[in-house]
């Protein structure tokens, strides 16, 4: 990462596995290097591993809109985890230019022990921001959410409705060059969704560039210029928006009307 003034992400021929660190018994070793997945593997160190991601290269410049499809297991959270610097690939390039915002995980960055109000504390002391940056910062997270007096209680205790409103509000109060987003962000009550929603549309115009795991093709057909269908690891398409989802879907899509897509209807 630098401080050059546009986003920017380039990945060439990156490769992810996860050791099996119990797997060097025979029998074990020769299960997992028999299945029909084909993900299975060996390291320089003989230790059976999972190829999570496998010869993914790509690039992205200010005003791509990336998103990423496929089914469970396909490898799509492992690569934005990858991209937003949490997994290490073990081969390839990886190049992840300008400020990076990371929705992937309801409370990633926040310390469940701490009350609602120490974490948006630590948020911006975290983002290097001077306390008059924080003490707005703590007044946006606080309207959003809507936690009221539970704002000043430890994190632990809070609902998981509560816990998607804090982290959301938290993760999208700074706006960063490089937005990285699985689809936790879309969990949440009606309500919370539609007001999540325009917050979102503001964060996504505000990015340099934008890399997004859903299963909604509307989301997707709404918001992206370019679509990777990952399958076991691997990139099986990358193009269009339209003609990969159907390709992956194996039926036609239809673009819904934005207003129609915000509401559900």
């Amino acid at each position: 990462m630098g401080d050059e003034t546009e986003g920017r992400i380039d990945v060439a021929h990156v490769n992810v596995d996860f050791p099996l660190y119990h797997g060097s018994a025979r029998s074990l070793k020769k299960m997992v290097l028999s299945t029909v997945s084909g993900r299975m593997g060996a390291d320089a160190k003989n230790r059976v591993v999972v190829q999570a991601v496998r010869d993914v290269s790509f690039s992205l410049r200010r005003g791509d809109r990336l998103g990423l499809i496929g089914g469970n297991g396909a490898g799509k959270t492992t690569l934005l985890r990858t991209l937003a610097g949490i997994y290490e690939p073990v081969s390839g390039h990886l190049r992840v230019q300008g400020s990076i915002g990371a929705l992937l995980d309801t409370n990633l960055g926040m310390n469940i022990e701490l009350t609602g109000r120490e974490n948006i504390m630590l948020r911006g002391l975290y983002n290097n921001l001077p306390p008059e940056a924080v003490a707005r910062l703590e007044v946006d997270v606080a309207e959003f959410a809507e936690l009221g007096t539970f704002l000043d209680l430890p994190v632990r205790i809070y609902s998981s409705g509560m816990l998607v409103r804090l982290g959301f509000a938290l993760a999208t109060a700074v706006r960063p060059q490089v937005l990285l987003m699985d689809e936790w962000f879309l969990a949440g009550d009606a309500n919370f969704l539609a007001k999540a929603r325009v917050r979102l549309e503001s964060l996504v115009r505000g990015a340099d560039i934008l890399v997004l795991s859903t299963h909604m093709p509307d989301v997707i057909l709404e918001w992206c210029t370019r679509v990777l269908w990952m399958d076991q690891g691997v990139i099986r398409a990358d193009g269009p928006p339209d003609e990969v989802l159907e390709a992956y879907l194996g039926h036609k899509v239809v673009r819904r009307d934005p207003a129609l897509a915000a509401t559900g209807g």
